[in-house]
């Protein structure tokens, strides 16, 4: 059993790096071809914010994906985002980034840990210790 929640817990860890890791790359792609726009709020719902843009060349853009960091955004709300200029469909809210995905990873890592490592430890101390219910005099 000690096993698995330690697998439970190196798997949560590396979910979170890969988070990380992940939204240091967008961001990256974003600040190597940055373009600026105003954008509409059109939708706002648990797994994505949706947005309307233009680009200089008239092209407007809803990614399916949707905006990065869209913390704080309501339906109809008008937000300056960035843009890869190369992949328009990439897009963030201006001003915001990766460390902006620091503190809940952070935290919900740390959380995982300080549940499993007790577990654990109780777990270990439980194997080693006899069973005081065993009477071995009777």
């Amino acid at each position: 059993m000690t096993r698995v929640l330690l697998a439970v817990g190196a798997l949560i860890t590396g979910l979170g790096v890969l988070l990380v890791v992940g939204a240091w790359t967008e961001d990256a792609k974003i600040d190597g071809h940055t373009g600026h726009a105003e954008a509409k709020v059109v939708s706002v719902s648990f797994q994505r914010t949706l947005v309307r843009y233009q680009t200089p060349d008239g092209a407007e853009h809803i990614p399916s994906v949707g905006v990065l960091y869209p913390e704080g955004l309501s339906e109809g709300d008008t937000v300056r985002v960035e843009y890869d200029t190369r992949e328009p469909e990439l897009v963030r809210v201006a001003g915001r980034g990766v460390s902006l995905t620091l503190l809940p990873v952070g935290s919900t890592v740390l959380a995982s840990w300080l549940v499993i490592v007790p577990a654990v430890l109780w777990l270990r101390h439980r194997r080693v210790t006899p069973d005081r219910d065993f009477d071995s005099s009777v």
